[in-house]
């Protein structure tokens, strides 16, 4: 298993944040913070699932064909090289979300992006 985070790790994104919360044995769980009407890069992962909990805020998610709404206490589960993604459609407030990465090799690097409105293709 590689793991490449440490327990209160933060990291800067153009659309918001993420803290790593805890690590285990094949698994991580950050806590995500998503700035008011900003989009994830339309993404999939070679090596890890994530299952993403909401906890503030309202958000639209793309998970391959589909899209839908979600709130605080929803839940998605999003399976490896599944393509996936999700956008704050709050203007004022940020979505606020918990994900767990569950995989042998859970990498920063394990991301292959399709859309980016930040132009990290």
């Amino acid at each position: 298993m590689k793991i490449s985070y440490q327990i209160g790790q933060t990291d800067s994104r153009p659309w918001g944040k993420w803290e790593v919360l805890s690590i285990g044995k094949n698994y991580i769980i950050k806590k995500i913070t998503v700035k008011p009407s900003q989009i994830l890069s339309l993404q999939a992962h070679t090596h890890r699932a994530e299952h993403w909990f909401i906890l503030k805020g309202k958000g639209k998610i793309t998970l391959d064909n589909e899209t839908f709404l979600v709130k605080p206490h929803a839940s998605i589960y999003i399976d490896k090289k599944q393509k996936h993604r999700i956008k704050n459609t709050s203007n004022l407030t940020s979505l606020v979300f918990i994900e767990i990465q569950i995989g042998n090799i859970l990498d920063e690097n394990d991301i292959i992006r399709f859309e980016d409105t930040y132009g990290r293709l």
